[in-house]
């Protein structure tokens, strides 16, 4: 047997060894069960809508004006656990997991821009919310752009928070190396399950790190609930499915020139979007505002709370929003 030959078997028989080993990974993981209260706020309550066929996880808390919050990609409502708080003394505000996300349903789906457009659509219609106020962060804000520019009757307003629609919707990869990694390893069929069964604690706290400018931005509590998350069955499966139409997120933003409502994007600076890309996302919206908040990175709701409240108040306008259609 020749030396390259001899090379190639060893290097497929690791790498069987590994995609065997990852099965076996998955399946002595610890499976979370879904919290009977929030570990922030255990007085607001935990409620479930169905949507769409599937179970989606969501909070309603305070009284006023609604505003409905819409997290990142591979996080949950609980990024929002520095500002419903204060938030709730002026909105009823309602938060909630996007499907194949935190405590959510895990439904096998393409999981790009329109499934998750649907979705949202979807729960606005099931709790009949009008006038609306849509923040969301990531493909959150992407999520609110794209129902404002498709005319969506229910919401008066939206807060687009580092909206996630440029670079091939693959942002993540220059969240960090490993965020880089993560995101293009997923890519490759077989590879990426595998690399994503065998995750690791360390690595997978470092990808979330990537998303603030302080590490200590993200408590440990939340560090290690996110990561138990990911041991539900089939929620890997569903990010890899997220990551590979992650091109559909910028397509969807040739929409936002249809947007009617008021828009106020607000950018983190030192998120992952470049100047240019920020300033393309404001150009297609006619009327927008913009505002860029010092010390923030992609996950702003936790690197500056703060600046998150102040905005989220003030884009606040009383006025009807249009009859859902």
């Amino acid at each position: 047997m020749s030396a390259v030959l001899f090379a190639l078997v060893v290097i497929a028989d690791i790498g069987t060894g590994l995609w065997l080993l990852s099965f076996a990974i998955e399946a002595m993981r610890t499976v979370p069960k879904p919290p009977k209260s929030l570990r922030w706020a255990p007085d607001i309550p935990i409620q479930y809508v169905e949507v769409n066929g599937n179970k989606l996880r969501f909070i309603k808390s305070g009284s006023g004006p609604v505003l409905v919050l819409l997290h990142t990609l591979r996080t949950q409502l609980d990024l929002f656990e520095k500002v419903v708080p204060d938030l709730s003394k002026h909105f009823t505000v309602y938060a909630l997991d996007l499907p194949g996300h935190g405590y959510s349903d895990i439904p096998t789906a393409s999981y790009d821009a329109a499934f998750f457009v649907q979705a949202v659509e979807g729960f606005l219609d099931a709790l009949d919310l009008r006038d609306v106020t849509l923040a969301g962060v990531s493909i959150g804000g992407s999520i609110s752009l794209i129902l404002a520019a498709r005319h969506n009757g229910r919401i008066a307003r939206v807060v687009a928070i580092n909206p996630y629609d440029y670079a091939k919707g693959r942002g993540l990869a220059r969240s960090s190396l490993l965020g880089g990694f993560f995101t293009y390893v997923s890519l490759i069929p077989v590879i990426g399950e595998t690399v994503m069964r065998l995750r690791m604690r360390p690595i997978v706290d470092a990808v979330f790190r990537g998303g603030v400018v302080k590490a200590d931005s993200i408590s440990p509590a939340l560090l290690k609930e996110m990561y138990l998350v990911g041991n539900r069955q089939g929620h890997y499966r569903a990010f890899i499915a997220l990551l590979r139409n992650s091109e559909s997120w910028e397509r969807a933003a040739k929409e936002y020139p249809g947007i009617s409502v008021p828009v106020l994007f607000v950018w983190g600076s030192e998120d992952w979007a470049q100047p240019s890309e920020r300033q393309h996302d404001q150009s297609l919206v006619a009327g927008a505002a913009a505002a860029t908040i010092a010390g923030g990175g992609h996950f702003l709701p936790l690197d500056r709370p703060d600046a998150v409240i102040s905005h989220l108040k003030d884009s606040y306008r009383p006025g009807p929003a249009i009859a859902p259609r």
